[in-house]
């Protein structure tokens, strides 16, 4: 193994987190538009007393992986968060990532690159063993999700944000629903029922039906989180989940200053972020003048980047890291 340091670690802010909260919005309304930083809009977003957290970042234990092999992002220059999506009903004590998508920004070029990880990709956790990616947050929260994407994808990642199902569903409904074209419709008769009930284990049929779609946060989330019966499998869903990210977007152009106090409540106890004031700042100069045009969407497909197997009795997906790897070093470098 080469290249190991000391643990990195991520500062927090001095700010009171209401005040950086209410601030990032505030500008971020002032700019005109949520631009970039909404697309994962939730990441911006701090609920009280959960912005600038602190995360260290462990040395690899994994053999034969890359260690972080680079400082954090200077003021301006780009830099990559990566967003995470997991259970927040209480049914696991640690839960698994539901959704994982690395985001990088270049201020300069107003240039944005999503990339989602596939919840069952097999690979070495950092917190040693092989296993599906979903559970490195489980083992070890932000930093073992970070270190894992970071040493297996050989890529530097400046912060994080986590969002829990609940704040999702809080968010959209808080933006009065968002806008979908559905070309991949859901059928689910086994979509977990376990949002606000007692009993956290049950099963609903559900359905988001193809065409144009208003949805409301529950709903929203039934789209995103639906893992069944889709013709792409679990490479649906991420394309889901990038598709949702982009009608936030859309909706969150609509806030104004008014907002911003029901916004920070609302995503109390549903957000977790390393964001702080520098970080947002840097992303203002992307907010005034993002297009559309400047987003490039990459999922790692089958055949071209993975392929499906099975590994001790589990449903996996495996890598073909010569290919990722060339597609990460190209689009994050």
């Amino acid at each position: 193994m080469t290249g190991q340091g000391p643990a990195r670690r991520r500062r927090a802010s001095r700010l009171h987190p209401v005040r950086v909260a209410v601030l990032t919005l505030f500008c971020l309304m002032l700019s005109g538009t949520a631009g970039a930083a909404a697309y994962f809009f939730p990441v911006v977003v701090a609920g009280v007393g959960q912005t600038g957290q602190t995360v260290v970042v462990p040395p690899s234990r994994s053999p034969g992986v890359r260690a972080t092999p680079a400082p954090s992002a200077a003021p301006g220059a780009p830099f990559t968060v990566l967003l995470l999506g997991s259970d927040d009903d209480g049914k696991n004590q640690s839960p698994l990532t539901q959704s994982m998508i690395l985001i990088r920004v270049e201020p300069a070029t107003k240039h944005v690159t999503m990339l989602s990880i596939p919840r069952d990709l097999w690979v070495p956790l950092s917190t040693g063993g092989s296993a599906k990616i979903d559970a490195a947050y489980a083992y070890g929260g932000p930093a073992a999700a970070i270190a894992t994407v970071e040493r297996n994808f050989h890529v530097h990642i400046d912060e994080y944000a986590w969002v829990g199902l609940k704040g999702l569903i809080k968010l959209i409904d808080r933006l009065g629903g968002v806008d979908l074209l559905i070309t991949n419709p859901v059928l689910d008769d086994a979509y977990p029922d376990d949002i606000d009930t007692k009993f956290l284990y049950g099963y609903k049929r559900v359905a988001v039906l193809p065409g144009f779609q208003h949805l409301d946060g529950s709903h929203a989330l039934q789209y995103v989180r639906s893992r069944h019966n889709d013709i792409n499998g679990d490479f649906g869903r991420s394309a889901r989940q990038q598709q949702v990210l982009l009608a936030i977007k859309a909706k969150a152009s609509t806030l104004n200053v008014a907002d911003l106090p029901d916004i920070v409540d609302t995503l109390k106890g549903n957000f977790k972020t390393s964001m702080g004031l520098d970080r947002i700042r840097n992303l203002l100069g992307v907010a005034t003048s993002f297009d559309l045009a400047s987003v490039k969407q990459i999922v790692l497909y089958v055949p071209a980047f993975t392929s499906y197997g099975q590994i001790s009795g589990q449903s996996v997906i495996l890598p073909h890291w010569t290919q990722i790897l060339a597609a990460t070093k190209a689009n994050f470098p």
